[in-house]
């Protein structure tokens, strides 16, 4: 099969989440036909797994203007733009229906396997960038096609590719035995099946951002529902305690997100979750009673648990783009030009600087990571950021490099990013505490006088000193 002119294809987008059906509308606006194929059976297939999961971001922040700007004339209504949805509500009031006005250029059920140039692999130069970009598919009854493009448009996200629980970035030695009581989502607990899981239950929750503080002020909910007193969070940290653990707190620009750290706070502070700083797990082990102990990277053991839920990050899945010459950082596995601007390390949400196509570009010319994907490794990504690549992106398809080049974006400053959470303002105690220059990881119930679990000192814990 011959392949038609590249001008007469399609722009592939992959995946029908936020970013993916901003860009289509983006791409309509520029009046470039997209056609997007989305793996879920829905649009908004991975944002309704933590459909009970409140954002941080108002509605006026999560809804784009060319998406707002097609679902005008259908009578859609725009919901009160100062109120915070939930991964439900984001679905079913805004993606939905924007996929359902996009019509048959969604296709849902149609994974993406592998994207390359026609007749190319990446070792062959000649005529490379005049071959439209061929993508592989399998529809959901197995069968397999090809669809020709004239750029592709990634965004399919990181959902799919957990970070696993071991330190090292690899899974910990008998993680995936213990796989049937380690969870790497946010549970939800409104769920009876689910909260009867973690009822009256000592659980350890491995992450120190978004994800991680909504589960842990989740588990202190149960804990003070009256199911059962014996439900407990084990707080484990990979880095020490400090001032900025918990976040911007009240000074944070978005406030869901700052009482979203606060809330974790409040949740060690009134002893429903112990916190274990500085401890970067290396192997999970079996009890005869099917608990689970965490053993750190040096030996020490931490009292057996009964489920744990890892939420330590996301990465992205490069494997169906082998076949492209993709420039990526080699830490972060984001692109080389937007890698020092989102370097968890050196930024916070509102420190990154606006980017548009020229930070996204590759060597492969015309393919584009946006969204949560074209952040790698970093967490630190907000739905806004996602809606300003794909306008810029669009604009540089269609030639309009004025429009591609103007780009701006305002982002508030402070706090925890990359995920969502909690948004109800709680009580928090002022207690700090430090870091961990201990000579081992401690159970540290911040606010409290003493420490339980492991062998505990009374000396207070310092700073990261060590790896």
């Amino acid at each position: 099969m011959t392949a038609p002119a590249t001008t007469e294809l399609p722009v592939v987008v992959i995946g029908a989440g936020p970013a993916g059906l901003a860009a289509t509308a983006h791409l309509i606006d520029q009046g470039i036909e997209p056609l997007v194929l989305e793996a879920g059976p829905t649009a908004g297939a991975a944002v309704r797994e933590w459909a009970h999961v409140r954002l941080f971001s108002t509605w006026g922040e999560v809804i784009d203007p060319a998406a707002e700007k097609l679902l005008a004339p259908t009578g859609w209504m725009r919901p009160d733009p100062a109120t915070y949805p939930s991964g439900g509500d984001w679905a079913e009031s805004y993606l939905q229906p924007l996929a359902d006005v996009l019509g048959d250029r969604v296709r849902t059920g149609t994974r993406v396997t592998g994207v390359s140039r026609t007749g190319r692999d990446r070792i062959v130069d000649a005529d490379r960038e005049q071959q439209p970009f061929v993508v592989h598919v399998v529809h959901a009854d197995g069968r397999e096609e090809r669809v020709f493009a004239r750029a592709v448009i990634d965004a399919s996200g990181t959902w799919s590719t957990p970070s696993p629980a071991g330190g090292s970035g690899l899974p910990a030695l008998g993680e995936k035995a213990a796989a049937d009581r380690i969870t790497y989502r946010v549970p939800d607990l409104k769920d009876p099946a689910v909260r009867v899981r973690y009822t009256g239950k000592r659980t350890a929750v491995i992450g120190s951002g978004a994800s991680a503080f909504t589960a842990l002020a989740y588990l202190a909910d149960l804990a003070k529902s009256g199911d059962d007193s014996g439900t407990k969070g084990v707080w484990i940290l990979r880095r020490g305690i400090s001032g900025s653990t918990f976040g911007g707190g009240e000074g944070d620009q978005l406030p869901a997100r700052g009482a979203l750290g606060l809330a974790a706070k409040v949740a060690v502070d009134e002893g429903h979750a112990d916190a274990v700083p500085c401890f970067r797990t290396e192997a999970i082990e079996r009890e005869d009673d099917g608990r689970l102990v965490l053993v750190g990277g040096d030996g020490r053991r931490l009292d057996p648990v009964d489920e744990v839920i890892a939420l330590t990050g996301f990465r992205p899945d490069l494997s169906f783009l082998d076949e492209l010459r993709l420039g990526l950082d080699e830490r972060l596995q984001a692109p080389v030009e937007l890698a020092p601007l989102i370097d968890p390390n050196q930024h916070s949400c509102g420190t990154v600087y606006p980017h548009g196509h020229r930070e996204l570009s590759h060597p492969e010319q015309g393919v584009y990571l946006v969204g949560m994907k074209s952040y790698g490794r970093a967490p630190t990504f907000l739905a806004m950021t996602g809606y300003e690549q794909v306008r810029s992106i669009a604009a540089v398809i269609a030639g309009d490099l004025d429009a591609a080049e103007r780009v701006e974006l305002t982002l508030p400053e402070t706090g925890v990013c990359g995920g969502a959470g909690l948004f109800d303002t709680p009580d928090s105690a002022d207690a700090d505490s430090g870091g961990c220059c201990a000579p081992a990881p401690q159970l540290v119930p911040l606010g409290a006088p003493t420490t339980v679990g492991t062998t505990a000192e009374q000396d207070p814990v310092g700073g990261c000193c060590s790896s």
